[in-house]
C-alpha cells in the first residue's frame, strides 16, 4: 500500500523517463524515448522468425526445394513449439547482461541463420533447424528483448511510450511486408532472404549504438531497481489474466490470419476484398494502439484489457454473421481497434503492475504462452472447420469466451504495486 501511494505521489516525476530524486541510474528523457524507436526496430528484426514474415518466401521455397506442403506445415509446427522454449531463458538473460548486449547477440545470430537458410539447397535437416532457431530467435528472444526495453526504459507508466512503439511497430512492419514481398517477387525468395540477413546486421549496428540501458551495472544489478521475482509474479492473478487472455487473443488472431481468405469467402465476400479488409482492420489498429496509450494515464490496466476484449468479441461475432459489405468493413474496424487495445496492454502491463528487475524473467513466460497460443490458433480453426464444414462454430465460442475474459479482466485489481526507489 506504501508503495502504492509513493508510487502515485511521484508519478509525474517518473513519467517519461525522469530521474527519482534518489539519484538512481535512470535514463534521459530523450535516452528513454531514443530507446523506444530503438526497440520498434527489434521488434521489425523478428520479421523471418514469424509466420507473417516465412509466409512471404512459404511457396517459392517449397518449389525449389521439393518440400511436400504437409511435411512443411507439420516442421513448421514442430519449430514453432521448440522455438517458444528460448523465450524463459531469454527473458533471464536480458536481466543478467542488459538489453543492448542481449539483443545485439541475439541479432547477429539470426541475421546468420537468415543468410545460411538462403543457402541451401535441400529440404532437409538444416532447414528444420533454420526454422527452430529464426523461431526461437526472432518470434522468441528479439520479441522479449524488444518489450522489455522499453518497460526497463520508463519507470513510471508505460502508456504513452508502448502506445508510441506500437504505432511505429505496426508502420515498419507493413513497410517491410511490401519491400520484401516485392523482392521475393522480382529478384527470387533466395534474394531477399539475403537482403533481410544484411538489414538484420543493420539494425544490430543501430542497437549497440543507440540503445541505452540504465546506468550502472545492467540487468538485476540496476541500482535502486526494485520489482517481483518471476516466481513472485506466476503467484498472482493479474500475471495470468494478463498472460492468459493475451495466449487466447493469439490463437484467435492466427487462426484468423491464416484463415481470412476463407473465413471472407465463407461469409459469400470475393476474395479481392481481403486486402481492403486487411488494411481497414490496419489503419484501425493505429487508432487502438493511440487510443490505449492515451487511455492507461486514466483508467487501469484491467478496465481497458475488459473494453478491447469486449471490442474484440464483438468482431468475432460479427465476422461469423456479417452479410452486407458495410457489416463487413465494421468487422474490420473494430478488430483492428480492439486489437491494437490487447497489443498495447501486453506490451505495457508487465513493468507496470510487476516492477523493472526481474522484467524481462516475467515478460519471457508471458511470450512463451502466447507463442504456444499462436501455434495452435490455426490447428483449432482448421480443425472446425474440417468437422463442421464452417469457422462459424470457433468464431462463436471465442465471442462467448471473450465475455468471460472481459468481466475477469475489469475485476483484476492488479498485483501489488512495484516498489519505487526510497519508497
Amino acid at each position: 500500500m506504501l508503495g502504492s501511494m509513493v508510487a502515485g505521489r511521484r508519478a509525474g516525476e517518473l513519467e517519461a523517463g525522469a530521474a527519482p530524486g534518489t539519484g538512481a541510474g535512470w535514463l534521459s528523457p530523450l535516452e528513454a524515448w531514443r530507446n523506444v524507436v530503438v526497440a520498434s526496430f527489434l521488434m521489425l528484426a523478428t520479421l523471418p522468425g514469424r509466420t507473417q514474415g516465412l509466409g512471404l518466401v512459404t511457396e517459392p521455397l517449397m518449389r525449389e526445394l521439393g518440400f511436400d506442403r504437409v511435411a512443411y506445415a507439420t516442421w513448421s509446427l514442430w519449430a514453432t513449439l521448440l522455438g517458444s522454449v528460448a523465450c524463459l531463458p531469454a527473458g533471464g538473460l536480458l536481466d543478467r547482461f542488459g538489453v543492448r548486449r542481449a539483443a545485439v547477440a541475439w541479432l547477429a545470430l539470426l541475421a546468420c541463420v537468415v543468410a545460411g537458410m538462403a543457402a541451401m539447397t535441400s529440404a532437409g535437416v538444416g532447414l528444420f533447424v533454420a526454422l527452430v532457431l529464426s523461431r526461437a530467435i526472432g518470434q522468441g528472444a528479439l520479441s522479449v528483448a524488444s518489450i522489455a526495453s522499453v518497460g526497463k526504459s520508463f519507470p513510471g507508466s508505460h502508456g504513452w511510450p508502448m502506445g508510441v512503439f506500437s504505432i511505429l511497430m505496426t508502420i515498419l512492419f507493413a513497410v517491410a511486408f511490401v519491400v520484401v514481398g516485392d523482392a521475393v517477387q522480382g529478384q527470387g525468395w533466395r534474394a531477399a532472404w539475403r537482403g533481410v540477413a544484411w538489414g538484420l546486421a543493420g539494425i544490430a549496428a543501430v542497437a549497440w549504438l543507440a540503445f541505452r540501458d540504465n546506468r550502472g551495472e545492467p540487468g538485476a544489478a540496476e541500482a535502486g531497481v526494485d520489482g517481483m521475482t518471476l516466481r513472485e509474479a506466476l503467484g498472482t492473478t493479474s500475471f495470468w489474466v494478463f498472460a492468459g487472455s493475451t495466449a487466447l487473443f493469439a490463437v484467435a488472431t492466427s487462426g484468423v490470419g491464416l484463415f481470412n481468405e476463407a473465413l471472407l469467402v465463407e461469409r459469400g465476400f470475393a476474395a479481392r476484398d481481403l486486402p481492403t479488409f486487411l488494411g481497414v482492420s490496419t489503419v484501425a489498429s493505429l487508432v487502438g494502439q493511440g487510443w490505449c496509450g492515451w487511455s492507461m494515464r486514466r483508467w487501469r490496466p484491467g478496465v481497458l484489457m475488459g473494453a478491447a476484449w469486449l471490442g474484440y468479441g464483438a468482431s468475432l461475432a460479427g465476422l461469423a454473421t456479417a452479410r452486407e459489405a458495410w457489416q463487413l468493413w465494421a468487422v474490420a474496424t473494430w478488430m483492428g481497434v480492439s486489437a491494437g487495445g490487447v497489443t498495447v496492454l501486453f506490451f505495457s502491463v508487465w513493468g507496470q503492475v510487476f516492477g523493472r528487475r526481474h522484467l524481462g524473467r516475467i515478460q519471457g513466460a508471458a511470450q512463451w504462452l502466447t507463442v504456444l497460443g499462436s501455434a495452435t490458433g490455426p490447428l483449432l480453426f482448421a480443425a472446425t472447420a474440417g468437422r463442421w464444414g464452417s469457422h462459424a462454430p470457433v468464431l462463436w465460442t471465442m465471442a462467448a469466451l471473450s465475455l468471460g475474459i472481459a468481466f475477469v479482466a475489469a475485476m483484476a485489481t492488479g498485483a501489488r504495486s512495484p516498489r519505487v526507489p526510497g519508497s
